[in-house]
């Protein structure tokens, strides 16, 4: 598993390492304790730098499938959501995967599977919410007033 951390972080980590080995002479057991890390990661680290030298404990770029839509894209996308889902001819303010997917394809001319969509919104800060339910015929002004008025009168007292 991966440890934490960038990768500058995590070269700088091997570098001192090697600088333990080179200088104090510790073997990899105690350089293990001193960078935190495993005794047989240490090992791999010191052939890596017999091997390589130096630019042998570089970090190498992460494996898989880059993001198709950049840093500046992704806060683009941020911003474009904040607008809300009005802003981009939806009835309503709701933003749904299928909907969000949509706005990628046409904003940035990528596609995502609505599957991910989730996933992409989680790692942007937005949690998934439940509107709340209401009727469209209601009317909040005679709500106000019937609390007002009704209310009072309906409402079941406390017995003392």
């Amino acid at each position: 598993m991966r440890p934490h951390g960038s990768p500058e972080q995590l070269e700088q980590r091997r570098l001192k390492a090697i600088s333990l080995f080179k200088k104090d002479r510790l073997g990899p057991g105690d350089i293990a304790r001193h960078v935190g890390a495993d005794r047989r990661s240490v090992h791999r680290w010191l052939l890596a730098y017999r091997r390589g030298g130096m630019r042998g404990l570089a970090p190498r770029p992460a494996p898989g499938r880059p993001p198709r839509l950049t840093a500046a894209d992704r806060k683009r996308l941020q911003r474009v959501l904040l607008q809300g889902a009005t802003a981009f001819g939806y009835d309503s303010d709701l933003w749904t995967c299928p909907r969000v997917a949509e706005v990628i394809r046409r904003t940035f001319r990528v596609r995502y599977h609505v599957d991910h969509i989730g996933r992409l919104l989680r790692s942007l800060g937005f949690s998934p919410q439940r509107p709340e339910r209401r009727a469209r015929e209601r009317d909040e002004k005679a709500i106000r007033g019937w609390v007002k008025t009704q209310w009072p009168r309906v409402k079941k007292t406390a017995r003392g």
